[in-house]
């Protein structure tokens, strides 16, 4: 497939950051279903987890497809699962506007939207129209800024949207929530795992199949809150850990004249961070359960040395704002080079390596 992003690329950093978004995904939903699919994945790169089976471990992050409105493009462009959100109970219009930055001399991005999103009636309904298509979908579901029992509201949203999709991923850790990091908190975590798990066990009672859950969390983490929230997940039912979201640090390195705005920072800047937080939590839960690594991903590269220091899976979304889609095969195309370079047969052979 030709990659024309270098070419489009000047034309779309001349636009607001969120109109561009915005025109991405209206020229995806018009276009997305005449894209050549992309080359069948190597058998190499399939990986299992979670009780699925990855054709590739390269996955689209939620904040891309906040409605569910773009799956099957996504996919068709070789991404081996997507997961869309963050979806709310109740529509949400997130904070005020502007709130998306391009911090372009460092590869980053700063966002604080706050959660906007359609809801879960307009997320369901297109969920529930894609049914039967082929391709692993996750739903991350979050609470409503007004809310005043935030766990009630990540109830709300794994009950809505049960049967609808591959896994949930319960976010607590926008940092463009007020007081939504405090959920990671050991009490409120307990409570918050407790409940949501118990949701999923009365649609089990009703006839549903298991729906793997996992927990999205902050990089901004104390070694002590890390500690907390991996004996927390252990003794739960939960399936997996995302690492991570965006950070509310900003590097003194930062040289983009947007640096100083508020928000979860992403890109080029997160990845040494984000990469330091997988390493600790793999070496926490002692491979009791799967981890997704995210953030400052953007090429072969990166996604290798997350799959070494412990991911299972690895997702990705502020790369494609300075490379396009043609990251995607890339990173695939680059791993399997590095698989044959270490003498690994196949990438789930690779995870936890740098650990030994």
């Amino acid at each position: 497939m030709i990659n024309l992003y270098p070419v489009l690329k000047p034309f779309v950093f001349r636009m607001d950051p969120e109109r561009a978004h915005n025109l991405t995904i209206a020229a995806l939903k018009k276009t997305g279903a005449f894209l050549p699919a992309a080359c069948e994945d190597d058998p190499a790169l399939a990986v299992k987890a979670f009780g699925l089976t990855f054709p590739n471990p390269i996955g689209l992050a939620a904040g891309f497809d906040k409605d569910a409105e773009v799956i099957d493009p996504m996919l068709r462009l070789g991404f081996g699962f997507t997961e869309a959100g963050t979806v709310t109970p109740r529509p949400q219009a997130g904070n005020d506007k502007p709130r998306l930055f391009r911090l372009t001399k460092d590869q980053a991005v700063i966002n604080r939207f706050g959660f906007n999103n359609q809801g879960l009636d307009a997320f369901a309904k297109r969920l529930t129209a894609r049914q039967h298509r082929p391709g692993i979908v996750g739903a991350n579901v979050g609470a409503n800024k007004d809310s005043t029992d935030r766990t009630a509201d990540y109830e709300a949203g794994i009950e809505a949207l049960y049967g609808l999709s591959q896994y949930f991923t319960v976010n607590i850790s926008s940092p463009n929530t007020p007081g939504l990091r405090a959920l990671q908190s050991s009490a409120a975590l307990d409570d918050l795992l407790i409940r949501v798990s118990a949701v999923r066990a009365r649609k089990m009672d009703e006839g549903y199949e298991y729906t793997p859950i996992l927990l999205k969390v902050a990089p901004d983490l104390t070694d002590q809150d890390k500690g907390d929230i991996v004996a927390a997940l252990i003794s739960s039912d939960f399936d997996g850990l995302i690492v991570s979201n965006t950070t509310i640090t900003r590097p003194d390195s930062l040289l983009s004249s947007d640096r100083g705005e508020t928000g979860g920072l992403s890109g080029a800047p997160l990845t040494a961070l984000a990469l330091e937080a997988l390493s600790d939590f793999y070496t926490l839960l002692g491979g009791k359960m799967p981890i997704i690594g995210v953030g400052g991903v953007a090429s072969g590269a990166d996604a290798y040395a997350r799959i070494k220091a412990g991911a299972t899976l690895i997702q990705l979304y502020s790369g494609l704002v300075y490379h396009g889609t043609g990251l995607v095969g890339e990173i695939k195309s680059d791993l399997l080079k590095r698989l044959t370079a270490d003498g690994f047969d196949r990438i789930q052979d690779a995870i936890g390596t740098a650990k030994l």
